[in-house]
C-alpha cells in the first residue's frame, strides 16, 4: 500500500512538475515572440531615425551651400562687395549689394523638352514659354530669368532639371522700396553700373575698392522722408490730385533732408529710366509756380530802398491793362495797401506796381542771380532746364507775380532759402559734406529779416493766405502760389513754400500738388469756423498739406538740431 501510495505521489509530483514545465515553456515561447516583436520595433525605429538624420543633414548642407550641386556656374568663393553701401544722414541703410542669381538653361542637357516646358507652364506661367521653346530648339545657352530672389531660386531648383544652371552675381538691393526713387538714389544695371540718380553720378566713387567699406552718406533723413511721403500721398487722395511733390531743405547748409515725388514706384522692380510717368517733379519738371514769385518782387523793392514794409501804395486799381492782356486780382482788396499787405493778401496788381518801380534791368539781374533760370546744380543728372525768357513787353509785369517764368521746384526752394538765411544763395545738396560751399549774397541781412517777418504774417495774420500752416511753436512763414500749367492751360499747379522758424530760419519746405480738386466732403476748421473750401487755391490744399507735415516732422527736427531746439518755444496763436 505504501508502495502504491508512493507511486501515486510520484505520479502527482511528476504531473505537477510536468504541468509547471508546460506552463513555463508556454510562457517562454510567448516571451520569445514578444522579444522578437520588440526587436523588430526597435529595428524599424532605428531605421526611420537614421533616415530622418540623413535627411536633416542633407537639408542643412543644402541650406548652407550657395547653390545646388548640379550648378557649375555658381561660385563658392566668399562674398565680396563690389559696390559701396549708400546710407542716410543717420546711417540708416538705403542701398546695398547682395548675392543673387541669374537662371540659365543648357538646352543640350534637356532630355525631354515637352516635359520641361510643361513643368515651367505649371510652376512659372508668367514666363514667355513660346520664346523659351524657340531658344531650346536653337540649342544655345540662354537665360531663363535674370535677377531671381532666394524664393524663386528654390522654386527653379525644385524642378530637378540638370539643364538649369545658376549664375551668381551681386544685385543692388534698395531697402526701402518706393521711399527713395525718382532718380534720387537711382538704379544700377545688371552689370552693376549706375544708370540714374546718385548711383550714376557717383558710379566711380561707389566702385572704389579702397573705399568699399565706407558708405556714401546722403543728406536725406529716412524717417522724415517717410512722414512727408505719407502725408503728401494722403493729400493727393484727399484732393484727387494727379500727383505732387515735396522738398525739405536746410536753409543754411543746403542739405536736402527729404525729396518726394508722387506717384512713385518700387525701385527694386523698375529697370527702365525713361518712364515719363515717374519723372522727378522736384528736380526734373519745370513749372510756372505763380504767386510765390511775389516774395522776390517785395524783396527786390526793399533791397533797392524804393519802399519800406510799411510804405502805403495808394489807389491800387482792381485791374490794369498791359498790351492786350488784363491783369487783375482774384478777389477785391482795399485800394490802399502797404507793401507788406501786398504780399500778405497776394495782390497781383500791387506786385506789378512795385515791379515797375524796380525796372526791368534790376529785376532781370536779380532773377539771374537766383539761378532759377538755369538747370539745378545737384548731384544727379536728372534735372530740368527752365524755358528761356524773352524780355518783351509785359514780361516784367507778369513775372512780378509768377507768370511767364518757369523753374524747377528745387531752384525755387533754393531761392527761398537765400531769402530766409540772410541773403546767401547756397547750392542744394544730396551728399553730406564736411565743408560748406561758398555762397553768394543776393540780398542783405536786413532785407532778409524784413521779408521773413512779412512771410510770417502771410501765415499768422487775419488776411493771410496760408492760415492752415500756422502751427504752434514753429513760427511758420511762407507764400502760396496757384498757377496754370505752362504748356497745358487746363493743368493747375498749387504750391506753398514755407520757412520756419522765421525768427531764426532753419528750414524751407516746398509742397506742390498737380491738378488738385475741391473736396466737397472736407470740413475745415478755419479760424474757429467750420467751413468748406470756397476756392481751389493752394491755401486750401497745399498749405493744408504743409501744415500737417510740419506738425509731424517739427518735433523730430527740434530734437535733431540744437539750434532749432533753442527756437522751439510755444507760441500762442490768435
Amino acid at each position: 500500500m505504501k508502495k502504491k501510495q508512493k507511486n501515486i505521489k510520484d505520479i502527482n509530483q511528476t504531473s505537477f512538475y510536468f504541468e509547471d514545465y508546460l506552463e513555463t515553456n508556454k510562457k517562454n515561447k510567448f516571451s520569445k515572440k514578444k522579444d522578437l516583436f520588440k526587436d523588430r520595433i526597435y529595428l524599424l525605429f532605428f531605421f526611420f531615425l537614421s533616415l530622418i538624420l540623413i535627411f536633416s543633414i542633407r537639408i542643412t548642407h543644402l541650406s548652407l551651400s550657395k547653390s545646388p550641386t548640379f550648378s557649375s556656374h555658381t561660385s563658392s568663393s566668399e562674398f565680396s562687395l563690389t559696390r559701396r553701401d549708400i546710407v542716410d544722414r543717420n546711417g540708416i541703410l538705403i542701398s546695398r549689394n547682395i548675392n543673387s542669381n541669374h537662371v540659365a538653361i543648357v538646352p543640350k542637357l534637356v532630355k525631354n523638352k515637352k516635359n520641361f516646358i510643361l513643368k515651367l507652364r505649371l510652376n512659372f506661367p508668367e514666363l514667355p514659354l513660346n520664346k523659351i521653346q524657340e531658344k531650346l530648339n536653337d540649342g544655345k545657352y540662354f537665360y531663363l530669368k535674370k535677377r531671381v530672389d532666394q524664393s524663386e531660386r528654390e522654386r527653379f531648383w525644385a524642378l530637378g532639371e540638370k539643364a538649369i544652371k545658376f549664375e551668381s552675381f551681386q544685385a543692388r538691393m534698395y531697402t526701402h522700396g518706393n521711399l527713395f526713387n525718382h532718380d534720387v538714389v537711382g538704379q544700377v544695371d545688371y552689370d552693376n553700373y549706375g544708370i540714374s540718380g546718385v548711383e550714376k553720378y557717383f558710379d566711380r566713387e561707389l566702385k572704389n575698392k579702397k573705399l568699399i567699406k565706407k558708405p556714401l552718406i546722403l543728406t536725406l533723413d529716412t524717417n522724415i522722408q517717410y512722414i512727408i511721403s505719407k502725408e503728401l500721398n494722403d493729400s493727393i487722395k484727399t484732393f484727387n490730385a494727379t500727383g505732387g511733390g515735396a522738398l525739405l531743405m536746410d536753409v543754411n547748409s543746403g542739405d536736402i533732408l527729404s525729396l518726394v515725388s508722387l506717384p512713385n514706384f518700387n525701385i527694386n522692380k523698375r529697370l527702365s529710366v525713361n518712364d515719363k510717368k515717374y519723372t522727378n517733379k522736384i528736380t526734373k519738371n519745370v513749372y510756372e509756380l505763380g504767386s510765390i514769385f511775389k516774395t522776390f518782387t517785395i524783396a527786390l523793392a526793399l533791397e533797392n530802398e524804393l519802399v519800406t514794409a510799411k510804405t502805403v501804395i495808394k489807389n491800387i486799381p482792381r485791374s490794369l491793362k498791359c498790351s492786350i492782356h488784363k491783369i487783375s486780382d482774384m478777389k477785391e482788396h482795399p485800394k490802399n495797401l502797404s507793401v507788406e499787405e501786398i504780399l500778405i493778401r497776394s495782390s497781383n496788381v500791387g506786385s506789378v506796381i512795385l515791379a515797375k518801380k524796380i525796372g526791368e534791368k534790376k529785376f532781370k539781374e536779380f532773377i539771374e542771380n537766383t539761378k532759377m533760370l538755369k538747370s539745378p546744380e545737384l548731384e544727379i543728372e536728372e534735372v530740368g532746364v527752365p524755358h528761356k525768357i524773352k524780355w518783351n513787353k509785359c514780361k516784367l509785369e507778369t513775372i512780378s507775380f509768377g507768370h511767364g517764368i518757369t523753374t524747377t521746384p528745387v531752384q525755387a526752394a533754393s531761392a527761398y532759402a537765400a531769402i530766409a538765411n540772410g541773403g546767401k544763395l547756397i547750392k542744394p545738396s544730396l551728399i553730406k559734406k564736411k565743408k560748406k560751399l561758398a555762397s553768394k549774397n543776393i540780398i542783405s541781412k536786413n532785407t532778409s529779416s524784413t521779408v521773413n517777418n512779412i512771410l510770417r504774417k502771410v501765415v499768422s495774420s487775419e488776411n493771410g493766405t496760408a492760415f492752415f500752416a500756422n502751427k504752434s511753436g514753429y513760427y511758420v512763414g511762407g507764400k502760396t502760389g496757384t498757377a496754370e500749367g505752362y504748356r497745358e492751360k487746363k493743368d493747375r499747379i498749387n504750391t506753398f513754400i514755407s520757412v520756419f522758424p522765421t525768427n531764426k530760419p532753419k528750414y524751407t519746405l516746398l509742397v506742390m500738388l498737380e491738378n488738385p480738386q475741391i473736396n466737397k466732403n472736407l470740413i475745415y476748421d478755419y479760424r474757429g469756423v467750420k467751413t468748406k473750401a470756397p476756392y481751389n487755391t493752394s491755401g486750401w490744399n497745399s498749405v493744408y498739406t504743409a501744415g500737417k507735415i510740419i506738425e509731424k516732422i517739427g518735433p523730430i527736427l527740434a530734437i535733431n538740431n540744437k539750434e532749432f531746439t533753442n527756437q522751439y518755444v510755444v507760441e500762442k496763436i490768435n
